[in-house]
């Protein structure tokens, strides 16, 4: 059954890591700052700042424990790393996040060739990382990838997604995500899967993160939203893209879905305003026009008339 969409979500800013992790521009220790400052100012209450992964792999990330070392202290906000393995882990704790993020993924052709492993491993490895993280007191939010469809093995089974997610929490996970990672999701097809989900893990708060490959990322957004959502993905411009799906855009645009969702009465806590001035600052750094529109067209009342 579809569910009433909320009257509030919470945003998870992903662009400083997702974002920038593969971009052929690189930023500045201070720029990374910066940008993840602007966003804290703006509103944005949970920030995915980092990857704890091997620089020679991702050199955008070489920086990643100066970066959190400025920013992680950011009052009233929860700025997250990801990590991929007990030494990221070990580095998260070293640079005293509240939050972690872990990605399994839903094949073992993705996880082959974006982990190393297979989808075992990783629920694995997330099995040894999980109790330690909550001792710790750590947020705990685990992402399955390629959960709407894999560039590798096509469509992905339902009950694929489903056993990947039980295997997890059983664990512990404070939140389960699935992400459409070289976006080929429909509506029909979050609603399918976040309803299963909702019945496989009563209780547990679901997550989406939306890539806008094919144009349908916003409308995805608003049915994972009536499917029991409460959180949701984005990144400042629509900055992204996926290694594995030449020519894609990146994860839906921060500005647009604050836009979108504000304008339908569903609170975000987030200025418009002052996204749309760290879009534009974004776009000086990273040298060109990012994808997203809210920067660049003319400003429209935030919330839609009674």
């Amino acid at each position: 059954m579809t569910a009433h969409r909320p009257t509030s979500v919470d945003i998870v800013e992903v662009g400083p890591r997702d974002g920038l992790q593969n971009d052929s521009r690189h930023l500045s220790t201070d720029a990374k700052v910066e940008m993840i400052r602007r966003l804290a100012g703006a509103g944005l209450r949970r920030i995915e700042a980092a990857s704890f992964v091997n620089p020679k792999r991702v050199p955008q990330m070489a920086d990643a424990e100066a970066v959190l070392a400025r920013v992680v202290d950011l009052p009233g906000v929860s700025v997250s790393g990801l990590v991929l393995n007990a030494r990221g882990f070990e580095r998260a704790l070293a640079a005293s996040l509240r939050e972690i993020s872990f990605v399994a993924s839903a094949t073992d052709t993705m996880a082959a060739r974006n982990q190393g492993t297979t989808a075992r491993g990783l629920i694995e490895t997330w099995a040894g990382i999980a109790k330690p993280a909550k001792e710790a007191g750590l947020f705990r939010s685990v992402t399955i990838a390629v959960a709407f469809g894999c560039p590798f093995e096509g469509e992905v089974p339902l009950d694929r997604v489903i056993a990947t997610a039980r295997a997890l929490a059983d664990s512990g996970i404070d939140e389960i995500s699935l992400a459409d990672t070289i976006g080929v999701a429909t509506p029909r097809l979050v609603e399918e899967r976040f309803a299963a989900l909702a019945e496989a893990l009563p209780g547990l708060p679901m997550r989406a993160h939306f890539h806008n490959t094919r144009n349908t990322g916003f409308a995805n957004a608003d049915a994972a939203l009536r499917s029991g959502v409460t959180v949701l993905d984005s990144s400042l411009g629509g900055l992204g893209g996926c290694p594995f799906a030449p020519g894609a855009t990146g994860n839906i645009a921060t500005e647009d879905l604050v836009s979108m969702l504000e304008r339908d009465r569903v609170a975000t806590g987030i200025s418009l305003d002052t996204l749309r001035d760290a879009t534009l600052w974004l776009e000086g750094e990273m040298g060109r026009r990012l994808p997203g529109h809210g920067a660049h067209v003319t400003p429209w009342p935030a919330v839609l008339a009674a």
